[in-house]
């Protein structure tokens, strides 16, 4: 068998993502503290929009961490623990969901009678919000070009700075207006931005649970490339699937030509393979079983 481990980067960002990462916690606590005395639906809502993408944060420092970590010796956990990323992904997800149902339907209700706000302290709020998301932007943009974890951070961070911004616009229009169903529709607004990005969450997890292959590995291509190895007659059994946010694995049976019979000539094929897949195939780890023409028949098991 032949095994290929190529784990990702993002190490040198970690320091950046727990800067970004207190930032948001930082916002988190001014907006929840704000919405509790002036009773702002929109300010609540981004309080929980901002809970959850600091909740993504601290899933990406840990998926640059753990997926780093192989299991204790001799423990059942043979990929270490990666796949908690993808079940706290699943909480926070339902979590949001929940959230933005309840928002929704507080709007909603505000509607008929709205309440009446301090549209000061929420344009406050608002304003830090604001600052503090760009700051995390301008902190996380350059190595958001160089990790998939950090643009992902980056992207929340994104969503974070417009919920301030519809925060801000909600504010302007009390103070200017009085109109304060202004708050409910920004809470509405938010809510809509926080339907997306949970949706997303619980496919994504759906998806690696039930171990579909990744979206970006194409699996007839894949195919054709270890078919095109030199040295490769046949492949069957092939199978492709994802163990956390990242981190593709792969399986095959390889039949190989009949004039490769002794073990250095195997090396070769399982070289050359590797260096296919390290070529056009971003695949995590990868698990070679080579065998000679007509194994297949002698195999009690078929998959398909």
């Amino acid at each position: 068998m032949g095994h290929d481990h190529a784990h990702g980067t993002g190490v040198q960002h970690r320091g950046r993502l727990a800067l970004v990462l207190g930032l948001s916690v930082t916002v988190l606590v001014v907006e929840a503290v704000i919405a509790a005395i002036t009773g702002s639906l929109a300010l609540l809502a981004d309080a929980g929009h901002v809970l959850g993408d600091s909740f993504g944060i601290v899933m990406a420092l840990a998926a640059i961490t753990v997926a780093q970590r192989n299991g204790p010796l001799g423990s059942r956990r043979t990929f270490g623990y990666q796949r908690t990323e993808i079940l706290a992904a699943g909480l926070n997800g339902l979590i949001l969901l929940g959230l933005a149902v309840w928002v929704t339907v507080s709007a909603v209700r505000r509607f008929g009678d709205a309440p009446e706000l301090e549209g000061g302290l929420i344009l406050v709020a608002g304003a830090i919000g604001l600052v503090v998301n760009v700051i995390g932007l301008v902190i996380l943009r350059d190595g958001s070009k160089e990790s998939l974890n950090v643009r992902g951070a980056y992207l929340e961070v994104v969503g974070d700075a417009l919920g301030s911004v519809a925060v801000l616009v909600s504010a302007t229009v009390i103070l200017l207006t009085d109109w304060y169903a202004a708050d409910a529709i920004a809470s509405l607004v938010i809510a809509a931005m926080i339907v997306p990005r949970a949706v997303s969450l619980l496919k994504d997890v759906v998806e690696v649970l039930l171990e579909s292959s990744p979206d970006d590995v194409d699996l007839e291509e894949l195919r054709a490339h270890i078919i095109g190895t030199p040295g490769v007659k046949e492949v069957h059994d092939l199978h492709v699937w994802t163990i956390t946010s990242g981190m593709p694995v792969m399986s095959a049976h390889v039949v190989v030509d009949d004039d490769v019979t002794a073990m250095d000539e195997a090396h070769g094929v399982l070289d050359r393979l590797r260096g296919c897949l390290a070529e056009h195939f971003d695949v995590e780890h990868s698990t070679f079983q080579i065998e000679p023409s007509g194994h297949q028949d002698s195999e009690h098991h078929v998959h398909h």
